[in-house]
Order: C-alpha cells, then structure tokens, then sequence
C-alpha cells in the first residue's frame, strides 16, 4: 500500500476568539543570552503568534526556546543562550489567543481518525507490543520519504557490535535511505575498529569472541585515525571498504559526532563542546522530516527536544515531522515521552533486529 501524507488543517482564524485576539506582546533583550520576564517558551507544535493583526506561524521551532520577532516581520525560534542584545522577544504564557499567541497541537488529528501514518500519541507501549503494522508504515514511510524527504538517523553504538547490523546500515545510506546521521565517538569508533580489525571492542563482531590483546582495538584505531587526521583520510588511508561511516562518507551523508565526558581519543571529527555539538545537530534536525533514534538515551531525549512535530515545505503546505525511538528497555522510551516528546513512535526492541527487519522489507537484504 503507498504511503500517503496526511493533510493539515490550520487554525480557524476567522473565529471571534482569535479574529478579536490581540496582537502579540514582546520585549526587547537588554542583555545577551538572557530573555526578558515573562517570555514565551516554545513547544513541539505549530503555534501562531499575532503580529499586525496577521496571525503568523513559527515555521522552524523546537521545544524551550524564544521566539524573536524580526525588523522583517518573521518570527525566529531561538535557544535562549543565542539571543542578543536587541532582539524582540514575544511575551506571554498562555496559548489559546488570549495574549496573541495559539499552539495548534491538532492539525492532523482528522488524518488520524482515518488511521493514516502520521504522528501519533502512542504512550504505553512495552515489549509485549506487537510492532508488525510499525514495520510496515516505517517501511513504506523511508520509501516516500527517499524521494521528498529527508531522514535522520540518530544511533548508539550497538550497531557497530554487530556484523549484520553494520551490513543494514551500511545498505540503507547507500540507496539513499539516510540524508544525515548524529552518533557519539563510540560508534563511529567501533564501527571503523569492525571495518579494520572485525572486532568491536575486541570481540569478533559475528562471533561475539573476545580476541587476544581485543581490548586495545579500538584505541589502536582512535590512534590511527587520529593520525590520517580525519575519519574519510582514514577510510583511505587504510582501504576501508564497509561499514556505516564508510558509507556514510563516500555517500556524502553529512554527520555529527557528539562527544561525551567518557570518550577515549577521541576521534578528530568528534565535537567536544556540548552547546557547539547541540548547534550542529539542530543543523541536521532543522532539514529533517523523519528522524529514528536508536539505543542511545541522551542522544535520543536530546534530539527530541530539538524536534517539532511539523514542518513547512517549500511551497508553504505543513506536514508531519515522523519520530521513532528504537531501545530494547522500556524505561528509555517512557523518559522520551515523558521528556514532552509526545509525537514519537516507540519500539521496545534490539536495534540490530530493528534495523536487519527493516533493511530486508526494503529488498536491501
């Protein structure tokens, strides 16, 4: 069955409520990275805000940030640690009108009745959960998606573990199922040890047996890519021929390496500034319209907060931003949704499973 978009039903302006609303209120920052009292926090949703009696949209949003009115008219969706001295921030803490400003957090609930694929609040689901109807929209989803989209993947390292699960990856980037990717050191670390040595962490990544002296693997490789200087220098350097950052690399799949307090190296590319790392993703994220993340907890929470439920095509019409979380513990996916991510598709599974299912409904394997 095709995949078809839902359609999107904007707000009734005509209605006496938000037709007689008053314009929205807003203050200038006096200092920089620091908003003026009473500001308007965003959410995941569209929200309007009324500005010269025109009610406006928020087109490039994300969850807990400012929305600043520009000298243009348009209105800017900023972390509050980027604002600056002079921006006009909007005011207001409720969102039905009252004070100009209405969050819209029904624009696809028709499609919903009819049990198309959209965005969907799905809370409680658990391992128990049969998850073949899921397979099968998010199958038929990466294939709309490839031709007008643009999918985010958001992985932890259990795919570099695994010699299957580095073969799925490895086919979905190069047949155009990935337009960006965001991970941490590890995997890209391990997944460039399994394509050098077959080892992840030191054990054989088929096998799963430890190798002898395994446990200086992957350091031996931060090492040596470290010394070529950079990831794709590596990848030649060494004649990698597999695996996702090879991939990734010789598809021109751009990505962010987050890093963390634990890193070993790390590897050149890998970004050590929390707030310079969350800025380049956001870059990734602001041109996605599906997103999956897949066992990793702090990647995957942050990159939801980061994340709208819509986005606005070119021509102006919305859409539905499609989230996923894949992990194997529950607790990972019920701090998601409880983090406000409401929008997201969960699957309480293992991700190497996850990503072989999908990669063979695709015909990749």
């Amino acid at each position: 069955m095709a995949f078809s978009y839902p359609i999107y039903r904007a707000p009734d302006f005509s209605d006496a409520h938000l037709a007689s609303a008053p314009d929205a209120a807003w203050a200038v920052v006096e200092h920089d990275g620091i908003a003026p009292e009473g500001f308007h926090s965003t959410s995941m949703y569209p929200e309007y805000f009324k500005i010269g009696g025109e009610w406006r949209l928020a087109e490039k949003s994300r969850m807990d940030s400012s929305v600043v009115l520009k000298d243009d008219g348009t209105l800017a969706v900023v972390e509050n640690r980027n604002l600056r001295r002079g921006d006009k921030v909007i005011l207001g803490r409720t969102e039905h009108g009252e004070e100009g400003i209405y969050l819209h957090s029904h624009g696809f609930d028709e499609a919903a009745a009819a049990g198309e694929d959209q965005f969907v609040f799905r809370q409680g689901r658990s391992r128990e959960t049969s998850y073949a109807r899921d397979y099968d929209r998010l199958i038929e989803l990466l294939k709309a998606e490839r031709e007008e989209g643009n999918i985010l993947w958001v992985m932890g390292p259990a795919f570099a573990f695994d010699r299957d699960a580095r073969y799925a990856m490895q086919k979905l980037i190069e047949n155009g199922y990935a337009h960006g990717l965001m991970a941490g050191n590890a995997l890209a670390t391990h997944d460039l040890e399994g394509a050098l040595l077959h080892t992840a962490l030191g054990q054989d990544i088929y096998t799963q047996q430890s190798m002898p002296n395994g446990h200086y693997n992957h350091l031996d490789v931060i090492n040596l890519v470290r010394k070529s200087g950079s990831i794709p220098q590596f990848i030649d350097d060494h004649n990698i021929e597999n695996g996702i950052m090879y991939s990734a690399v010789k598809n021109n799949v751009p990505f962010v390496l987050a890093g963390s307090i634990r890193d070993d190296g790390p590897l050149p590319e890998v970004i050590g500034n929390a707030y310079e790392a969350q800025s380049r993703m956001r870059e990734l994220v602001e041109k996605a319209s599906t997103v999956i993340c897949l066992a990793t907890m702090l990647h995957t929470i942050a990159t939801g907060n980061m994340t709208p439920s819509f986005r606005v095509r070119p021509d102006g019409s919305v859409r539905p931003v499609y989230f996923y979380c894949v992990d194997a513990d529950e607790f990972v996916t019920g701090k998601l949704i409880d983090r406000g991510s409401l929008s997201a598709t969960t699957i309480v599974t293992n991700v190497q499973d996850f990503i072989c299912i999908v990669a063979k409904g695709l015909g990749l394997m």
